[in-house]
């Protein structure tokens, strides 16, 4: 099944039973939702067209569901950028003039992350539906008053975590969440990079301004830019929350007057013993991106969409004998022997998940949002969801930061979730 047609199938069968109880969000795609808002329009406001916010303009100029009626930036380029998109769209300069306009019922925040914040919250005091880019906000009581602020307010809010909505990691996860490849036993994700992470910059005085990314007091680094996306695996997969985290963070290389770590490493460990690691540097690619669930007979490989079977299938007589002779079970070191040998991983070729596994769920998770903020009804557990993947990666930083093993305060735990930290599906 490719993604297209596993798309279609969620809208044939309503997303019902066991499926909609893994991933209940996906209610808000439904085909009675659909059919609810095929009429209906949300009138949007975008703050921060950079280049995550153009992005999400590319993609709602496709949305039916969409009107882009004002966007809003103090950086005129990028300003112009977003107009051209929506020429019709009313320009600001500061936000909260955005949020006082009665024609924008719903408000998407593409800013830099030390911003998220107090404009997530002014939005929802406006009345306002909101559309956050991750991480949900700059500190772990950050995100828990933003939370408390969304259940008081009842609005709608999305939080960018685009996987939640991805149809290869959706088909995956059923199969894992199923039972089909074994117990979960090791959760590892990485994301390599060669660059050193900065834009140009017309003009010295823009410096933090543009590249914010680099600096302590608008950003968290690589955790919070590239991990939050990937600590979602792990919760998804096991079925409770990580209870401590350990890590260590450098700047290794772009020693360039950054302050945030250009080269990380953190193990989660849950309840039940199960790591979850994530890596990054970003002066090597070799590695590129991964996030792989590694069960007892089967690893599977997330953005890659395939399984390898710790056990593959068996082979034919002819298919078996070339692979012995492609292994070099009849050389001349198998026989005579060595005084050691490097244990080689799997010879399988893995099946795929989902053919022509394009795209990464960001159309959808915005479609899915428009369709919430018309109908008012917000999608089970996808706050939760997006709660947690920020406060863990925030956890991670603090754990580099410190130096010391973390662990997440009981008071940052939300009741209507409690019952991740205990339940397993190990």
């Amino acid at each position: 099944m490719d993604r297209r047609s596993f798309i279609e199938k969620l809208g044939g069968m309503g997303v019902a039973g066991a499926f909609l109880a893994n991933f209940p969000w996906l209610e808000s795609c439904s085909p009675q939702t659909n059919k609810a808002v095929a009429k209906e329009k949300t009138r949007i406001g975008l703050i921060g067209p950079g280049s995550r916010g153009c992005y999400h303009l590319e993609h709602l100029q496709s949305i039916p569901q969409a009107e882009v009626v004002a966007l809003c930036d103090n950086y005129a380029p990028h300003l112009e950028d977003g107009a051209s998109y929506f020429p019709q769209a009313k320009l600001y300069s500061d936000y909260r003039q955005l949020l006082e306009d009665k024609n924008v019922d719903s408000v998407v925040i593409a800013t830099p992350l030390d911003r998220h914040y107090q404009m997530a919250m002014d939005a929802m005091d406006a009345g306002k539906h909101v559309f956050c880019e991750k991480s949900m906000s700059y500190t772990i009581e950050q995100c828990h008053d933003v939370y408390m602020k969304h259940q008081q307010t009842g609005k709608v809010f999305f939080v960018g975590q685009q996987r939640l909505f991805d149809p290869k990691y959706l088909k995956a996860m059923e199969g894992i969440l199923e039972g089909k490849y074994g117990p979960v036993v090791n959760v590892r994700n990485y994301w390599f990079r060669n660059g050193d992470w900065r834009r140009e910059v017309p003009s010295p005085e823009l410096e933090r301004h543009i590249n914010w990314r680099l600096y302590r007091e608008y950003s968290r680094g690589l955790m919070t830019e590239l991990a939050c996306h990937q600590l979602q695996n792990g919760t998804w997969a096991i079925g409770q929350l990580p209870e401590k985290v350990i890590g260590s963070g450098n700047i290794i290389y772009w020693k360039d007057g950054r302050e945030v770590f250009d080269s990380v490493c953190v193990i989660y460990t849950f309840p039940n013993g199960v790591n979850m690691t994530f890596e990054s540097v970003i002066s090597n690619a070799h590695f590129g991106m991964g996030e792989q669930i590694l069960c007892k007979d089967a690893m599977i490989d997330l953005p890659g969409s395939r399984i390898y079977f710790e056990e593959p299938p068996r082979k034919s007589g002819i298919e078996s004998l070339i692979a012995d002779i492609e292994q070099g079970i009849f050389s001349n070191s198998a026989f005579a022997g060595t005084s050691w040998n490097a244990e080689s991983g799997s010879k399988d070729k893995g099946i795929a998940i989902m053919p022509n596994a394009d795209g990464d769920g960001s159309f959808e998770i915005m479609q899915a949002f428009c369709n919430s903020a018309i109908t008012g009804k917000m999608p089970e557990a996808i706050m939760e969801e997006a709660y947690y993947a920020s406060v863990f990666s925030i956890l991670g930083d603090e754990a580099m930061l410190q130096g010391k093993e973390m662990r997440l305060d009981e008071k940052y735990l939300l009741p209507s979730y409690q019952g991740r930290k205990s339940s397993s599906r190990i």
